[in-house]
Formats: C-alpha cells, structure tokens, sequence
C-alpha cells in the first residue's frame, strides 16, 4: 500500500516530481540507479510516492536528496513537501555549544621564567670564558686569530641567466589546460557553472568514460583520438569547451542534449 498522501492544489507529488524530472532529463530508471547506487526497486516505489522501502523517515528524506541532484532538481522543496505530506519534521543540523568553541581557544601563554634564567646563566658562564680566553696572549700581545669570515650570500648564491643576460618569462598560471589540447585528438572540458546536471560521455568505441551528476562548480575533461559524445541533462547550466575552444552553454536549461565532438574544428554533431 502506498504511503504517499494525496498531493494538495495542483502541485505533484515527491514522487511524480522526481519521475518528471528523470524523464525530462532523458534518463531511465536504470541510469538513475547507477549513478545514485539506490537500488531500482526503491526508485520505482518513491516514484510512485510510496515510501515505505526506505526503511523510515531519515532514509526517505536522503533517497529524496539523492534522486533530486541526480536528476537536476533542487532537494529542499522536496523534502519539505515530503515532510508537509507525512507529518515528520524536518531537523535542522545541530549547533555546536558556545562553550566548545570557547574550550578550544589558546590560553595566553605564561612567560617561562626557568627557561630565561637558563639562558641567563649560560650567557653568564660564556662570557666569562670568552674573557679568560682572550686575555691569554702569547707574550707578544698576540691575540688568537679571528675567525675567517663567512661569505656573503651573494657570493655563493648562483645567478640564473639566459645568454642574452635576462631571465625567461614566466609562463602564465591561469591558462586554460585545454587550450594546449594535443594534436590529432578531441578534447572536450565540460564545467556545471550554473546548477546540477546529468553528463555522460563515451568514447568512439562505446566505452563509457563518465556517468554520473555535475554540482554546480563541478568540471570533468575528456580526452580521445577520433570521438566524444555527450549526453548532456540541465544543458543550461553547463559550459563547454572544446579543443580549447569556449562553445558556451550546451543548451537551454531543463534541455536534454546530445553532442558529438571530433579533433577538427568544434561541430555539434
């Protein structure tokens, strides 16, 4: 039996919020599975806004989390609402007590007296020796012979310079690593700069080289000698570049897009 509640107003369900989305992004259940590690049983049920595979309110509220990312949709309106139509509270994190952070303040450290006589009387007795040192003179007035002196740094530190007498410029640390993308090969850097979205890629045998979710700030790069193709879910809020190439956005947000780049000049295949 179900243990979802009948949805309010005309908003879906947890449930049919999240298939919509699966679908929108062109994914199966089965990608979904592999990419979240949630097994398909359990996908299918809270689609269907029955909950009770997961094993109790915290279980359900992560299962909802992660199916959420996974399919580009913001967790925490879902979680509400699962909460709203169940009757659980959401918990907020706990807050550390002020005293614990007050426990893990450095003391003002006390001045270590034994320590500064120590080193008093050690300054004391080679003083004192020093003194009896020098007055000892050969008969001649003599003293001993001072110490050779040290090198100055400048002396033994070894000049780095080119032949023409300059040093070389130094490369510039911000430059883009695709933008040397080697010859003959496709390189294709794709960054989730504005949201989440669902990226596969594989290569021109078929071989899959990554599935999974892109968070916002997330970036992967691919590199082969004839293909990539691209599943692209969200294409909104990804940026893409190729064989050192700024292409922008892959699509529109919410758009499900499939690209195909070769080592020539980027096409959209």
């Amino acid at each position: 039996m179900s243990l979802g509640n009948t949805p309010t107003e005309d908003r879906p369900s947890v449930g049919h919020a999240l298939a919509q989305a699966r679908i929108a992004a062109g994914l199966s259940v089965d990608e979904v599975s592999t990419s979240t590690r949630v097994r398909v049983p359990i996908v299918q049920s809270i689609e269907q806004d029955d909950f009770s595979r997961c094993g109790g309110d915290v279980y359900a509220r992560g299962h909802i989390r992660t199916l959420a990312r996974a399919v580009g949709l913001d967790p925490e309106p879902l979680i509400a609402q699962y909460a709203a139509e169940h009757g659980t509270e959401v918990v907020p994190a706990p807050v550390a007590p002020l005293y614990s952070a007050e426990k893990i303040r450095s003391e003002p450290r006390r001045p270590n007296w034994t320590a500064a006589m120590v080193a008093a009387i050690v300054a004391v007795i080679g003083f004192v020796g020093y003194t009896a040192f020098t007055g000892n003179d050969n008969g001649n007035g003599a003293k001993a012979d001072p110490a050779p002196p040290t090198p100055s740094s400048t002396a033994t530190t070894p000049t780095t310079q080119t032949t023409q007498g300059t040093l070389p410029p130094t490369p510039d640390p911000t430059g883009s690593a695709i933008a040397a993308a080697p010859p003959g090969k496709v390189t294709v850097k794709i960054s989730a700069e504005g949201g989440v979205s669902w990226v596969q890629a594989t290569d021109h045998n078929g071989k899959r080289l990554f599935q999974g979710s892109l968070k916002k700030g997330d970036s992967q790069t691919f590199t082969d000698d004839k293909k990539i193709k691209l599943v692209v879910g969200n294409a909104g809020a990804v940026q893409l570049f190729v064989n050192g190439k700024d292409l922008g956005a892959a699509g529109d947000d919410g758009q499900v897009v499939r690209l195909t780049y070769t080592p020539g000049d980027p096409t959209q295949g």
